[in-house]
């Protein structure tokens, strides 16, 4: 190949291949350069959720159960997935590069004021996600192979990623200024400056909450800073990405595609709502028609009395040695694919349900001034009130939310658990919040994994994602380094702020 260029290279000199160089070589219609708003929607549309997050952190909180092993191993069995535990790194370190660029362009930019301040936010946003998968991860210098050659950048503690984190959000949220020029341009909120510093507020709290744990005086301060801030106040601030049959939803694609026959609702899921009479099991469950003599799975069961979620701890051979198997895997519950599990259905990132509930436990702590009872009432219903977004049929009637309070009264005594598993129930379609807001609190109660083949210690926990591959073959000195501080690369591994 070498040896090719090189001719190549001599004829072009021999035939004065220097004339009109610029003008030949030149795409008249590639742009040379792009609107950094372009960049930020850019980063805002590809942020939407995996499929993998379906294998592992929805599987691991108990979300979802499929009993298929080999390409699908991962939560559902405590086994390592080397091409899906990856996903997630491919997907948003990418997005990194487009928001480390955008900073790059516009923080000398005057007329771009409020855009630096956007993918400031979202930067950070994209940045926790992956932390809290990987732990210590590349940061500072992370999305700087263009900008300063940094083509094997250093993994930064947890630690400090987290106290930048809260760092930069504070400062952007306060600078946002809706007396500038604004972004039509972005996909979440159109530019409204009121919407971002709701939703960066609320990210604010999201990241001082993880650090409850490990450090409650910084979590204090940060959660009431956003409290004073001004997070979420409806559902209309929340932030998601809307899907269509062109840009269309991962999950959808998962579950109405080759693999809708093999994932399955986790018992653990079902039991709680159906215990609770819970009036979101009849939006979110269905029971199919069996696949194999009705390929389409035209039958559809909703009735709540009816729905079976699948037990974890068994595979596709050992499922029938389950307490109270059904007959056929077919005859556990599903995600209906007409509401959340549909090709259109939205990415919720962050959402007011979430950011009530989050109060909530800042209330109860005695962190913020205000009636935890009332935000726990709030961020519940407020999730009820979200299902409208999938259609007519994901629609909870107001009188039928009211009867759920009259039996399911907030209790002081239980307050933590009992706000936590609202948030697993609010996050639903999020593994990756579910997942770390469980091993922030440990709620809910998870139990133990049983089944017979696992890739860690039986009765341990999945707490992380290992690296990439190609971290170890080419970024070696620094993956080695990050594993001296936060320990050996495997699933079982606590990082920072995930303390007992």
């Amino acid at each position: 190949m070498k040896l090719y260029i090189v001719i190549i290279g001599i004829l072009c000199l021999s035939a004065g291949c220097d004339k009109n160089f610029e003008k030949i070589n030149t795409n008249p219609v590639l742009p040379s350069s792009l609107d950094p708003a372009y960049l930020l929607a850019q980063a805002e549309l590809n942020a939407s959720w995996n499929s993998g997050t379906i294998t592992y952190q929805s599987a691991i909180v108990r979300h979802t159960m499929h009993p298929f092993l080999g390409v699908l191993a991962g939560g559902n069995v405590n086994q390592k997935n080397p091409a899906v535990e990856r996903m997630l790194w491919d997907q948003y370190y990418p997005l990194v590069r487009n928001l480390v660029d955008i900073v790059d362009k516009t923080h000398d930019d005057t007329a771009r004021f409020n855009l630096y301040q956007m993918a400031r936010i979202w930067k950070a946003y994209v940045f926790q996600v992956l932390t809290d998968t990987y732990g210590d991860i590349p940061y500072a210098q992370a999305g700087n192979a263009f900008l300063e050659s940094q083509y094997f950048p250093e993994y930064d503690k947890q630690q400090d990623i987290y106290n930048d984190l809260l760092r930069e959000v504070d400062e952007a949220v306060n600078a946002l200024d809706p007396s500038r020029a604004t972004e039509k341009n972005e996909l979440f909120y159109n530019g409204d400056i009121g919407k971002w510093k709701r939703f960066g507020n609320s990210l604010l709290l999201r990241i001082a909450m993880r650090l409850s744990r490990v450090d409650a005086a910084k979590a204090r301060t940060y959660a009431a800073k956003a409290f004073q801030g001004g997070v979420m106040t409806s559902n209309a601030d929340n932030c998601l990405m809307q899907h269509s049959a062109t840009y269309t939803n991962a999950f959808g694609n998962q579950l109405n595609g080759s693999e809708k026959a093999n994932y399955y609702l986790n018992d653990m899921l079902v039991n709680n709502l159906k215990s609770g009479n819970d009036p979101r099991l009849q939006v979110i469950a269905v029971i199919y028609g069996d696949a194999t003599k009705d390929p389409a799975q035209t039958t559809q069961d909703k009735d709540p009395a009816h729905q079976i979620g699948m037990p974890t701890g068994y595979d596709n051979t050992t499922i029938p040695t389950a307490p109270g198997y059904p007959g056929s895997l077919y005859k556990y519950s599903q995600i209906d694919r007409l509401t959340l599990g549909n090709i259109t259905a939205p990415c919720f990132h962050i959402t007011y349900a979430q950011t009530s509930l989050l109060l909530a436990e800042a209330a109860q702590k005695g962190w913020i001034t205000a009636d935890a009872a009332m935000l726990y009432q709030q961020g519940v219903t407020a999730h009820m009130q979200q299902l409208a977004i999938y259609g007519g049929t994901a629609v909870i009637p107001d009188n039928t939310i009211t009867a759920y309070w009259a039996t399911h009264a907030y209790n002081p005594a239980a307050a933590v658990e009992q706000i936590n598993t609202q948030y697993w129930i609010a996050s639903l379609m999020n593994g990756i919040e579910a997942y770390a807001n469980w091993r922030r609190t440990g709620y809910p109660v998870i139990p133990a994994n049983t089944y017979a083949t696992q890739d860690i210690p039986r009765g341990a926990s999945i707490r992380r994602l290992r690296y990439p591959d190609t971290e170890i073959s080419l970024n070696t000195q620094h993956y080695n380094d990050a594993l001296s501080r936060q320990g050996a690369d495997e699933l079982n591994i606590r990082m920072w702020w995930d303390v007992q």
